[in-house]
């Protein structure tokens, strides 16, 4: 690792060690977590209880050029019980100029325990990744994270780029055994057929996966062929892209994109982008009343779906994606 994180071995590898001797319970109680009333699930085997909808700090929430308004809104979600954060070391705003990561930092130095703090590397080379987790952790100011995850995982050249010793995969882990993150996963947007490969041959805790509604058609069957084996190795499964398809048809109902990500089988919850605090009120009441929809109402809405899917031109379904960016 480098010189900073050479730096932490003794005092992280003594963290890491204290949690595998004390268990998942230590690992449970060690956030000051409120959920105020709002539907939990525990996150596989972090044995974490995380309220079921995550706050996404990528481009919808990067698109508040005033910070002020941007904290408020963030610290208003945390207040209401909105306690997981989803956020990676790329996501920014390149036009006024920042970093999801820097403004997230200026909540957590003050509420640091009441928030489950889960970020992402994006980059394939490993001493990158070494010096991009270290930039991570002072940007966010804190000593460690609760959940580090490989962003974007893709098939082909991607997924071989990602194995071996010293590439990123060993980098996460390490980065778990030395106490830099209490948690590892990966996150996907595409193939399926690769994150069942990241799902059966490494040891992660959770994944974050985009929903894909059109499985039928598509042949990237990630519903029924990754969240299921995830779910079996005991791995928290996070649903992202679940209110991306009201962008291009605004007739579809929130409610009903939401409450579908929710009533995903064996999925843990979602994530979702938020903007103002007006979004956050709806999504709360959404999540407040969430009933969870039967099979008939679920393939309705995949019907629905399909002809938005069926596009080709869904730039976060294509190889060379950059998530969580705002820039117009």
């Amino acid at each position: 690792m480098n010189k900073d994180i050479t730096r932490r071995e003794f005092v992280k590898g003594t963290v890491a060690a204290s949690v595998a001797i004390a268990g998942g319970g230590l690992l449970a109680a060690c956030g000051d977590y409120k959920s105020n009333g709002l539907p939990t699930a525990i996150l596989g085997k972090t044995g974490v209880q995380i309220p079921r909808m995550g706050i996404g700090l990528g481009s919808r929430w990067c698109s508040i050029a005033d910070e002020d308004v941007a904290l408020d809104m963030l610290s208003y979600a945390l207040d209401n019980g909105l306690y997981y954060w989803d956020t990676a070391h790329t996501y920014e705003n390149r036009k006024v100029g920042f970093s999801s990561e820097e403004r997230i930092g200026k909540l957590l130095k003050h509420r640091r325990k009441e928030v489950f703090i889960s970020t992402k590397i994006s980059t394939r080379d490993p001493e990158e990744a070494k010096r991009n987790i270290e930039k991570s952790l002072k940007r966010l100011q804190v000593d460690q994270l609760d959940m580090l995850k490989v962003h974007n995982v893709q098939g082909g050249a991607d997924l071989e780029s990602l194995k071996g010793d010293g590439k990123l995969i060993e980098i996460i882990h390490k980065a778990k055994e030395e106490g830099l993150t209490k948690h590892i996963g990966f996150s996907g947007h595409t193939e399926a057929a690769a994150l069942k490969y990241m799902v059966d041959n490494y040891d992660f805790d959770s994944m974050l996966m985009a929903l894909n509604h059109w499985n039928a058609e598509s042949g990237e069957k990630r519903q029924e062929m990754v969240v299921p084996a995830a779910h079996k190795k005991g791995m928290g499964v996070m649903l992202m892209k679940v209110f991306r398809p009201r962008e291009n048809d605004n007739t579809l109902s929130p409610q009903d994109l939401i409450r579908y990500g929710l009533s995903v089988k064996e999925a843990t919850g979602i994530v979702l982008g938020m903007d103002s605090k007006q979004v956050v009120d709806s999504n709360l009441e959404i999540l407040r009343s969430f009933k969870s929809m039967s099979s008939q109402e679920m393939d309705k809405l995949t019907a629905r779906l399909a002809p938005f899917y069926k596009h080709e031109n869904l730039p976060w379904m294509e190889h060379g994606y950059e998530d969580g960016n705002w820039q117009a």
